[in-house]
């Protein structure tokens, strides 16, 4: 399935649970934010469809996606996208000396 294809029905998915979607022009990252009591998630026009579609995809991680049909294709390209994120968000693995200076054992 297309990335834009797969974006259109992420944008439907979050309509149907009430949370607007808007895709406009500025300089902002864009993600998940309230206005005026509604919850809405900015998506950046100048930004290329796979970044548009990571933010979404992660503004709508919290929600209760399983009350929602998702084709197994957009299911998936989201998983995917939770992956990235996690894998992201963890830290690199250190070694046991790596708090040492390199030097160290140098004599």
């Amino acid at each position: 399935m297309k990335t834009e294809t797969i974006l259109e029905e992420l944008v439907d998915v979050a309509e149907r649970m009430d949370i607007a979607v808007r895709i406009e022009k500025g300089d902002f990252q864009g993600g998940r934010c309230h206005m005026g009591g509604e919850t809405v998630i900015m998506l950046n026009k100048r930004h290329p469809i796979e970044v548009q579609l990571a933010v979404l995809g992660r503004s709508l991680r919290t929600e209760p996606l399983d009350t929602v049909y998702l084709k197994p294709a957009v299911r998936d390209a989201l998983h995917a996208i939770w992956d990235d994120a996690d894998a992201a968000d963890d830290p690199p693995p250190s070694s046991p000396n790596a708090s040492e200076s390199p030097r160290a054992h140098a004599s």
